[in-house]
């Protein structure tokens, strides 16, 4: 087994594991506010937030979520409100919502039911603060909804129906302007 150097810790990312120095990291993380930061501060900073992890810790790999909650940590703690680019830089979020599923009734009520369970799936899944909403199966959903086997004008004019009262719901709600949905 290779030995890791002094100054380092394994990263992970993504199921990746990659040994970097914990002052290349932290300049990484700090962004744009390590040249507002003394370098002997930020380098003192950063060795120990190192020594933190590998000695009281006890822990060699971290992820980079870790790392930037304990240098936001120590940071702040020294007086200095800078924030991480690990932890308030979040990644696209997608929600997905199967439209088959919300038009199975066992009850019969098929396209009453559906449309309540609808706008109920698009209010929950909003609640979750997407940055994607992407309603799948809608063809199929619209063949079960109708009882159709072929696609028909009947179809088309549900089909249509459902895409604009997607619309119509998403634009009535307040989280509509940080999310984008897509119906397919």
């Amino acid at each position: 087994m290779i030995r890791l150097r002094r100054d380092c810790l394994v990263f992970e990312s993504g199921g990746d594991a990659k040994p970097v120095p914990a002052q290349h990291i932290t300049l990484e993380l700090v962004g744009a506010a390590a040249q507002q930061l003394d370098e002997t501060t930020l380098r003192n900073v950063a060795q120990g937030v190192l020594y933190y992890f590998k000695e009281e810790l006890g822990q060699e790999t971290v992820t980079a979520k870790e790392f930037a909650g304990a240098l936001e940590k120590a940071l702040h703690g020294l007086g200095f409100e800078t924030q991480t680019t690990a932890l308030h830089d979040e990644p696209p979020r997608v929600a997905e919502a199967d439209l088959c599923g919300l038009a199975d009734d066992p009850g019969g009520a098929l396209e009453l039911a559906f449309f309540s369970r609808l706008r109920m799936e698009l209010r929950r899944q909003l609640a979750r603060s997407p940055r994607l909403l992407r309603f799948r199966g809608l063809r199929r959903c619209v063949k079960q909804l109708t009882g159709a086997r072929r696609w028909s004008a009947r179809c088309q004019g549900l089909n249509d129906q459902i895409v604009d009262y997607l619309r119509t719901c998403l634009s009535a709600e307040p989280a509509r302007d940080a999310c984008a949905m897509v119906v397919e």
